[in-house]
């Protein structure tokens, strides 16, 4: 053989090599991280069910101190969390030792601090579970019980960027007026039998206070987030403009995404990424309300969007509110992860996980069963939705690889 030909064939030979192992190397990293997905996926399942239990084991830290810890620039809680039940227990008996009226915003809440100085925001019942809120898919008051709900659906998720979230009973008469400010209490009245409240917000009037049933109010209590992680806001790149007659430009322009990769943060690191992630939990709620969101400060994008004020859902169970997912039909990419969670949790999974993982909450049963069952309905339409994409773009487009190191350290 001459030695043109011979260096020919070593030439093909060795593309041969190269092609095959970077070839290999891929896919076995992708079956690796399948399968750890796939792990991920059975620890959740394993540990839905959380014992509300006051006990601490093997440690001297508040519950307080230990959710605070928890806190990373990625997720709110880690995946491992044996401490989670004596938190929430905390959360839903700890004594009320000031109530304030709450932070800024549209909807009726109050600020309460617990025991150990812990701040938690209340949101008080306005519905019945089987009501349904009709008109705009963002009508209505707050619903208490979704924050409970989207706190859950968030760890059935793996995302772990929601506050954490129970419901709890309070007396108004004896937990809250006792330890209310001025301002708040200024706001409480009677009506019939009911001890109602109003408080400060946009929205708030005297003419529509939410009232307990007698003196006992049921509500919801998240955890404040720790000062030392202080938020910023951002408008979101797919609000509407809450205008009749007027849309935004994501509601008339196909190639908006386009436009949106162009522009920090989402022109490179996680972050437009967290915008798919939360569309797809949005839509599984039906919140079609996130006009702006919270990420930490000074985070240049690398801080998880934060899944905060989810109350604006499962208003309607029959109304599936296509738009929401117009960040992901739009730029039609996905999490590997969140893509390979969302199958996992087809064929009745999601309803079955949620309603174990509720099951311990003190306001049990948190949704009625035509909510669940729409989560699994708006379930299939966002697999159909990513199929759609990859039908369009291939799979290698569409499906991204960006899977970050969590340190709880």
């Amino acid at each position: 053989m001459k030695l043109k030909q011979r260096v020919v064939l070593l030439a093909i030979l060795l593309v041969i090599f190269i092609f095959t192992k970077v070839f290999l190397i891929d896919n076995l990293d992708t079956s690796a991280a399948n399968r750890e997905d796939q792990r991920a996926f059975h620890r959740m399942m394993a540990s839905l069910r959380v014992e509300l239990d006051p006990r601490l084991d093997h440690t001297l830290q508040s519950p307080w101190e230990i959710a605070a810890q928890w806190v990373v620039p990625r997720e709110v809680y880690p995946e491992e969390t044996p401490e989670l039940g004596a938190v929430m227990h905390a959360m839903a008996t700890k004594k009320i030792i000031k109530a304030d009226v709450g932070y800024k915003g549209t909807q009726l809440k109050a600020l309460l601090i617990l025991e150990g100085g812990q701040k938690v925001v209340f949101k008080p019942k306005r519905y019945a579970r089987d009501y349904v809120v009709e008109g705009e898919p963002y009508a209505g008051y707050d619903r208490h019980n979704a924050e409970v709900a989207a706190f859950h659906l968030d760890r059935i998720l793996g995302f772990r960027r929601a506050p954490l979230v129970i419901g709890r009973f309070v007396n108004l008469r004896t937990e809250i007026k006792p330890v209310a400010t001025e301002q708040l209490l200024s706001t409480f009245l009677t009506l019939g039998n009911s001890t109602c409240f109003y408080g400060k917000c946009y929205y708030c009037r005297e003419t529509e206070p939410a009232c307990a049933d007698g003196d006992t109010m049921e509500g919801s209590v998240t955890l404040w987030l720790p000062d030392v992680w202080p938020l910023q806001k951002h408008r979101h790149p797919w609000g509407r403009t809450y205008r009749e007659g007027k849309l935004a430009r994501w509601e008339y322009d196909e190639s908006y995404c386009d436009a949106v990769k162009k522009t920090s943060p989402y022109d490179s690191g996680p972050r437009l990424l967290d915008i798919i992630d939360t569309a797809v939990f949005d839509y599984l709620i039906g919140n079609a309300d996130r006009h702006h969101y919270e990420s930490f400060q000074d985070d240049e994008g690398a801080s998880m969007l934060i899944l905060l004020d989810n109350a604006k859902s499962f208003g309607n169970p029959s109304l599936d509110e296509r738009s929401i997912l117009a960040p992901l039909y739009q730029c039609c990419i996905i999490r590997v992860s969140t893509w390979n969670r969302l199958n996992y949790l087809k064929n009745g999974v999601l309803k079955s996980a949620l309603k174990t993982a509720m099951s311990h909450d003190p306001i049990s049963p948190v949704l009625s069963d035509p909510h669940l069952d729409a989560m699994d309905q708006r379930l299939l339409s966002i697999l159909a939705t990513v199929k759609q994409c990859t039908d369009q773009f291939g799979p290698d487009i569409v499906l991204v690889e960006d899977r970050m190191t969590l340190s709880h350290l």
